[in-house]
């Protein structure tokens, strides 16, 4: 019995090939043509009718039916629709010669494309460029690449990946331990025998390899591979790792990639939209909503227009977000991906260290020559700061005060100002006065920052807890449990004074309690919406973190529904964050940081609270874990971000005019640079900012959203006048401005 089928395109029933060449034919003659017939025909044909079809239209019309349509449509929308229209073998075989030819190589084509095809699949891609393009797909291969990214290419196109489901337990172990000890047992890499492994062994094979891995090295094959590579040939590797565990999320992470963010991969998205929507995007959709937390449906809906749009719209099938319940593979994938978070043991690592040959008296007296005088160092106080740990910082601050009869804090305020300030001062007071700072500074005022609270009790030890609510009480006269009842309501402040407590069971998994939990939470599902919040509530605020990994993981098995969905779909407001931020926080703390500090930096303008609370909290903590996690996901690393942010600031402050700035990050972002090419870009053109006029405002506020930030930073390009020129305060603001995201980068 076949495998069940888990494409989006399907043979049309009643077909007829004829009819359709001639449907194609009169929606393609006269003055102008017919887009939406033609892609409504054929995105409801598979692959094997289309062919028909082409050659039906040859024999009736004696015409070629792709030059027709490339004849006949334009950019997106016409590679496409031709690429539907190409066998799959030959799709291949045109994208790879894309990926080749010419001065540079695109390695993410030829990657994405060897390591998803099978055995079948490689064997017809390699036919199809001989009988195209009359030349070998090795030899050009060989040609255009180099190192041990040929080698593992070369081992890939051969196409003769053992295909045998039968597993010897013996030759599991005997791989993964050859693994460990080619990589992480001993100095330097054995690279060939990661080739010969991962490029020949059955993917069921392989599967079980990477669980036994785990449990020798404690810690991931794709970790490994990470400390172990690099380059094209990490890349390579952690593809085909990826395509072992499951191609369906493989594809998923390459679709998200391709659209976030500015501009769209579109070359990306199309190979994989028209190449899997006959094999799994059921399974991608599923896989795409499991990890991001959106359908692929509304991504698309939203990032691409016009006709382009509804093809591709049309291929992806359906829109998952109205979906609660897992399709088969993706169920096993979430239940997967809760053991691997179980099973995997992080070494958290932050990136502030205790200094070495550490001098609190010499430091507390750098520090007050930096604010003597007229002016102040900011670079001396940055680096003595952002290389101190908290512990060394305190010592600081009582030598300071022993030896020169002052305070240091008072210090620093009187001469720092905006975001440096509040930076600096946070990086000086101990971790529970700044979570205490940041709570108060969350219900102050008129609003309350809700993010704020969730995030800091959601991701704090119960002694962390604790030390805050001390903390918090010996600040403002006032225990924090009275001021979260003051400023919130209902269930939203029943969840934050139950997480205040700093009562959390701590300690390892109680199986039977863990599967008794899992069904709670299950049959809650199905109860009225109060009953359901007060059940998740009392499990999720109580239950240690691996306890409840546990639960998540059992509660796939117990329903086939997907946890986040359940609290996505059923919850609302306040409440919905929470539960959601406690779920994100026990799957991968530091994956739940780099999403908030991503949120925190996107779009115009940049929440500098968010920012500064998390870099300061967590660069003695896990800081450099969220590095990996931001660079994992969203393809650019934080550091990168972070320039970002100081990018219009500087480009004021070092006088570039805006129309250079305009055509720099207009260039980069239609080329797909990373944002530290950009930043590269903007130190080619000098002019006085005098001349940032309303026509370079135009200009500036067109290219891209990074620099509308230029408001949300208190500079108007068209109000630069003179007079502000010459304002020294005004001038001192805006160089904090970019000592502040100096201090952040240090961290």
């Amino acid at each position: 019995m076949g495998k069940e089928f888990r494409g989006t395109i399907a043979d049309q029933p009643d077909f007829d090939a004829g009819s359709d060449a001639e449907a194609l034919y009169n929606a393609m003659k006269g003055f102008g043509s017919d887009k939406e017939a033609i892609l409504d025909l054929i995105t409801s044909r598979s692959n094997a009718q289309r062919q028909e079809i082409r050659a039906a239209y040859k024999s009736q019309y004696g015409k070629d039916l792709i030059d027709d349509l490339k004849y006949e449509l334009t950019g997106k929308f016409e590679r496409l629709i031709v690429g539907l229209m190409r066998p799959p073998a030959y799709h291949d075989a045109k994208e790879i010669k894309d990926a080749i030819k010419g001065a540079g190589t695109d390695e993410k084509c030829l990657i994405e494309i060897l390591t998803s095809r099978t055995n079948e699949q490689i064997h017809n891609l390699v036919a199809a460029y001989k009988d195209a393009y009359g030349r070998d797909l090795e030899e050009d291969v060989i040609g255009d690449t180099s190192g041990h990214f040929k080698k593992m290419l070369i081992v890939l196109l051969q196409g003769t990946r053992e295909e045998d489901d039968v597993v010897s337990e013996d030759l599991v172990e005997q791989d993964a331990q050859d693994l460990y000890d080619a990589g992480e047992a001993q100095w330097g890499t054995d690279e060939a025998k990661f080739i010969m492994l991962l490029g020949n062994r059955s993917v069921t094979h392989l599967q079980l390899v990477f669980d036994e891995y785990q449990k020798i090295a404690e810690s991931s094959i794709e970790d490994s591979i990470k400390s172990e590579l690099s380059g094209d040939f990490e890349r390579l590797m952690l593809a085909v790792v990826q395509c072992i565990r499951s191609k369906p999320m493989y594809f998923a992470k390459r679709l998200y990639k391709s659209m976030k963010g500015l501009g769209t991969a579109d070359n990306t998205l199309i190979r994989i939209m028209v190449s899997r929507s006959e094999i799994d995007m059921l399974d991608i959709r599923e896989c795409f909503r499991l990890r991001y937390e959106k359908s692929l449906y509304n991504m698309i809906q939203d990032d691409t227009s016009g006709e382009y749009k509804r093809t591709l719209l049309n291929l992806c099938g359906g829109d998952d977000d109205i979906a609660g319940e897992f399709f088969p593979e993706a169920a096993q994938i979430a239940y997967k991906m809760w053991e691997i978070s179980a099973m995997t043991k992080v070494q958290l690592r932050g990136t502030v260290r205790p200094y070495q040959n550490f001098d609190p008296a010499s430091d507390a007296q750098a520090l007050r020559k930096a604010m003597k005088g007229f002016g102040t160092d900011e670079d001396t106080i940055i680096d003595i700061v952002t290389h101190r740990s908290n512990a060394q910082r305190q010592e600081i601050r009582q030598t300071f005060k022993s030896l020169l009869g002052r305070e240091l804090m008072a210090d620093l305020k009187s001469e720092l100002s905006k975001n440096l300030e509040r930076l600096i001062l946070g990086l000086m007071m101990t971790p529970a006065e700044f979570d205490a700072k940041m709570m108060k500074k969350a219900m102050e005022g008129a609003g309350t920052d809700e993010h704020s609270l969730i995030e800091i009790l959601v991701t704090r030890s119960n002694q962390e807890i604790q030390e805050m609510c001390s903390a918090y009480q010996n600040a403002y006269k006032k225990s924090l449990e009275d001021a979260i009842a003051s400023d919130t309501s209902g269930k939203f402040k029943r969840i934050l004074i139950s997480l205040a407590q700093g009562a959390r069971e701590e300690g390892p998994v109680d199986m039977a309690r863990a599967l008794e939990d899992a069904q709670v939470l299950a049959d809650a599902c199905n109860a009225d919406s109060d009953d359901m919040e007060d059940k998740f509530m009392s499990i999720l605020c109580t239950r240690s973190f691996p306890h409840l990994r546990k639960v998540f993981q059992e509660f796939v098995r117990c329903s086939n529904k997907d946890f986040e969905q359940i609290i996505k779909k059923e919850m609302s407001g306040d409440f919905k964050n929470a539960m959601f931020a406690i779920v994100r926080s026990v799957k991968n703390q530091p994956s739940y940081f780099a999403d908030r500090l991503y949120k925190a930096m996107k779009g115009l303008g940049t929440d500098d609270r968010a920012l500064i609370r998390i870099m300061v909290s967590r660069s003695e903590i896990d800081l450099f874990n969220i590095r990996k996690e931001f660079k994992e996901t969203h393809d650019a690393t934080l550091h990168e971000f972070i320039q970002v942010e100081t990018l219009v600031v500087s480009c004021v402050f070092l006088l570039i005019h805006p129309a250079c700035i305009c055509a720099s990050i207009t260039g980069a972002i239609r080329r797909k640079e990373s944002c530290v090419d950009i930043v590269f870009c903007l130190t080619v053109g000098v002019a006085h900012p005098l001349l940032v006029k309303s026509r370079g405002t135009e200009c500036l506020t067109g290219s891209c959203g990074v620099l509308a930030r230029l408001s949300c930073l208190g500079i108007s390009p068209a109000c630069l006048t003179s007079s502000q020129c010459a304002d020294s305060d005004w001038w001192r603001e805006r160089r904090q401005e970019v000592f502040s995201n100096r201090s952040i980068l240090a961290l």
